[in-house]
C-alpha cells in the first residue's frame, strides 16, 4: 500500500513538472500583454533640470579695508541698513593721531599763508621801504645828472649817486622775486597741509565699516573683539525684498540654454507650489569642481516669504510642442529602438523630457511595445 502511494505521488509530481514548464511561455505572454501599451499624443515640454539657490539681490560680501580689532557692531543680522550708514567700527590709535598731527600742520600753513604776522607781510615791509629807498635815490640821481650836465659836480659824485640809485633799484626788484617765490611756496605748503588733512580724515573713516547699499545684513561672520583683516569677509550685505535664483546647469546642457527661456521653479520651502521664471544672465566660467554653470533667473510672481539660501530645482523649457505621438522614456531602447510583439522595432525620436519622448516615426497610435 505505502509503496502504490509512493509510486503515485512520483507520478503526481513528474506531470506537474512537465505542466509547470508549459505554462512558462504562457504566463510570459500573459506579463507582455499585460505590459503592453500604445503610443499616446501628448503635449511634450523639453526641459533641462538645475539646481536653485535663492540669493539676495546685490548680495556682495563686506571686507574691510584696514585691519584692526573689531571695536564695536551697530547691526545684527536681519537688520535693515542704508547706504552709507555705518555697520561698525575697527579701533586703531595709528589713524587718529596721524589726523591730529596732519590738522596741526594745516593750522600752521594757513598761519603762515593768511595770517597777520605773516613772512609774506614782513616782506612786504621790505617792498615798501625799497620803494621809497629808490625813489629818493631816483630823484638825487636825476638831480646830479642835470648837474653833470651843466658841468657841476665831480664825477666821483655822480658816479656815487647812479650807482646808489642801480642798487636801490636791483634791491627792489629781488625782494619782489622773493615775495612772489615765498607766496608760491607758502600757498603750496597750505595746499599740501589741507590734502595731508583730507588724507588723514579718509584713512580714519577706513575704520568705520559702511554699507554700500540699502538691504539688510544677512550674516555677520565676525564677533565683537575679534581682529579682521582686508582679506576676511566680515559680513554679507544684499537686497531686502529683491531675490534672483542661483541656478547650477550641467556643462552638457548648457549649450541650450539661452537669456530669456522660461522655467519652472520648485522650492523645497513650497512644496506644493510651482514658480515661473525667466533667465536673466548666463556666466559663462564653468566650476570646475561641479562642472556646472552658474545662471540667474528672476520669478515673475515670487511668494511673499522669501529667505536667502532656500533650495529647490528648476526645469528650464527648452521647447513646447503640441499633440505631437509619445512613449514613456522607460520604454526606449539603447540606438533608439522599442519592443514590439515582432520584436525590436528601430523609430526617430524627436524632443523628450524626464518622463517622455517624442516618436517621429517608426510606431502610430495602434502599435503596442513592451517594456524592455
Amino acid at each position: 500500500m505505502i509503496i502504490i502511494e509512493l509510486t503515485l505521488s512520483l507520478y503526481l509530481l513528474y506531470n506537474m513538472k512537465y505542466l509547470a514548464i508549459a505554462l512558462i511561455p504562457f504566463l510570459i505572454s500573459c506579463s507582455e500583454n499585460k505590459d503592453g501599451i500604445h503610443p499616446e499624443r501628448v503635449m511634450l515640454t523639453q526641459s533641462v533640470y538645475a539646481s536653485v539657490i535663492v540669493e539676495p539681490e546685490d548680495l556682495y560680501n563686506v571686507y574691510p579695508t584696514v585691519a584692526g580689532i573689531l571695536d564695536s557692531l551697530l547691526v545684527d543680522e536681519g537688520t535693515l541698513v542704508n547706504k552709507g550708514e555705518a555697520i561698525a567700527h575697527i579701533v586703531s590709535q595709528s589713524p587718529e593721531i596721524v589726523s591730529e598731527n596732519a590738522r596741526l600742520n594745516l593750522e600752521l600753513a594757513e598761519s603762515k599763508y593768511q595770517g597777520s604776522a605773516t613772512l609774506l607781510g614782513t616782506i612786504e615791509q621790505e617792498i615798501s621801504l625799497a620803494k621809497a629807498q629808490l625813489k629818493l635815490d631816483s630823484i638825487n640821481f636825476i638831480r646830479q645828472q642835470n648837474l653833470w650836465n651843466q658841468n657841476i659836480g665831480s664825477q666821483s659824485e655822480f658816479e656815487n649817486r647812479r650807482l646808489k640809485y642801480e642798487q636801490s633799484r636791483n634791491n627792489l626788484d629781488l625782494l619782489n622775486q622773493r615775495y612772489d617765490q615765498t607766496q608760491v611756496e607758502l600757498r603750496n605748503a597750505y595746499r599740501q597741509s589741507k590734502n595731508a588733512l583730507a588724507q588723514a580724515n579718509t584713512n580714519l573713516q577706513d575704520y568705520t565699516i559702511r554699507s554700500r547699499l540699502d538691504g539688510m545684513v544677512y550674516e555677520l561672520l565676525k564677533e565683537q573683539g575679534e581682529f579682521i583683516s582686508s582679506q576676511t569677509i566680515f559680513a554679507k550685505i544684499g537686497q531686502a525684498k529683491s531675490f534672483v535664483l542661483k541656478m547650477q546647469v550641467d556643462e552638457v546642457d548648457i549649450a541650450q540654454v539661452s537669456v530669456g527661456q522660461p522655467c519652472i521653479i520648485s522650492l523645497d520651502a513650497y512644496p506644493e507650489q510651482t514658480f515661473d521664471a525667466r533667465i536673466t544672465k548666463i556666466f559663462p566660467f564653468k566650476n570646475e569642481r561641479t562642472q556646472t554653470f552658474e545662471v540667474e533667473a528672476v520669478m515673475d510672481s515670487p511668494p511673499e516669504v522669501l529667505y536667502a539660501g532656500l533650495a529647490g530645482e528648476a526645469n528650464i523649457v527648452l521647447e513646447v510642442k503640441e499633440d505631437i505621438l509619445s512613449i514613456p522614456i522607460e520604454y526606449l531602447m539603447e540606438n533608439d529602438k522599442v519592443k514590439t510583439s515582432d520584436g525590436e522595432v528601430d523609430v526617430k525620436t524627436g524632443v523628450r523630457n524626464m518622463e517622455r519622448v517624442e516618436i517621429i516615426s517608426g510606431l502610430d497610435s495602434s502599435s503596442t511595445i513592451y517594456k524592455p
